[in-house]
């Protein structure tokens, strides 16, 4: 299939009052055309900093480091402005955690729909009202036509969320990134908006790049997964292996440590200590504090970078778990 994004050695760095904050220390993965690739971590790994990177919305006290990230063979990290504003919002979209604070409260709904269309088409108005409200009927909101020309705070977070997605997927894009899209919402609600998504995008092609902290979503959702910590990917694999035979300490932990309705009477095992302070990132594993598996060398080599130990199936890991 086609490569539709590249992430080499990602590094960004926040210049903040107690110092440099390492947030990202050399991401790399690749994600294919129709995918959707779920990256999963604790808070603070990363995850958000990586989106907003790739959409060239970093702010201002963040800096590129090195690395690249290439969107149709084109590096976007050293792309011109006004490329990314041509590309952002059409080809590449996002949709935000908090979606009432995301959109804007004093502009409708239609409003804030309407001008992404504008700006990358040759629509009219009346068009461009008409392709919000069939999008809008798709996504299962009742008499869009009205909702067009609601306010933000006149519709609950749910319907809030599905305006957001609609936004984001007018325009068919290439390349959809959902940060905790579903976060705070009732889970009835977020499986119907996850299977809406996950639809739309299939009959699209377009490739979702899904983050999130609930690993129940990534089994549901995933077609591959990269597991976050301290700012890199730990492990990256198919999503079916991974929940299988996970070959990273971390991604094991993790997995341990959810309840199973299979397993009555396990006692979960929930994951010791806290991550690493990201303004003084250890010279050794960053993982080597809450490591049930470490050697000798994890305590003086620099951090492992990512090896192949299956096809697809890569661990950043010295002493990696047994299948």
């Amino acid at each position: 299939m086609t490569e539709v994004l590249k992430v080499e050695d990602l590094r960004v760095e926040f210049e903040t009052t107690n110092g440099q904050v390492k947030a990202l220390n050399g991401v790399t993965f690749s994600q294919e055309e129709g995918q959707v690739y779920c990256v999963v971590g604790e808070s603070g790994a990363g995850k958000s900093t990586l989106a907003l990177a790739i959409m060239g919305l970093l702010p201002s006290s963040a800096t590129l480091v090195e690395g690249s990230v290439f969107f149709n063979g084109i590096d976007l990290m050293r792309a011109s402005p006004e490329y990314m504003r041509s590309i952002r919002g059409k080809e590449i979209t996002m949709v935000f955690q908090d979606a009432q604070t995301a959109l804007n409260p004093v502009q409708t709904v239609g409003s804030q729909l309407e001008e992404v269309i504008l700006n990358h088409t040759n629509m009219s108005a009346r068009e461009a009202s008409r392709l919000g409200q069939e999008v809008l009927r798709e996504l299962g909101l009742p008499d869009p036509r009205r909702i067009l020309g609601e306010y933000p705070f006149n519709l609950s977070g749910g319907m809030c969320q599905r305006v957001m997605i609609a936004i984001a997927l007018v325009l068919q894009p290439k390349l959809l990134i959902a940060d905790e899209a579903t976060s705070g919402l009732d889970v009835t609600l977020q499986a119907e908006i996850l299977e809406r998504l996950k639809r739309l995008c299939r009959d699209l092609n377009s490739a979702i790049l899904l983050i999130t902290h609930d690993l129940g979503i990534v089994a549901h959702m995933g077609n591959r997964v990269g597991v976050m910590y301290a700012g890199k990917m730990a492990e990256t694999a198919d999503v079916i292996p991974l929940f299988k035979e996970p070959r990273h300490p971390y991604t094991w932990s993790l997995i341990q440590s959810l309840p199973r309705l299979d397993d009555v009477g396990r006692r979960l095992q929930p994951l010791s200590g806290s991550p690493p302070d990201m303004l003084q990132l250890p010279e050794e594993c960053a993982f080597l504090p809450r490591c049930h598996k470490a050697l000798s060398r994890c305590r003086v080599d620099p951090s492992p970078p990512l090896s192949e130990v299956d096809e697809r199936h890569h661990v950043a890991c010295y002493n990696p778990m047994l299948p």
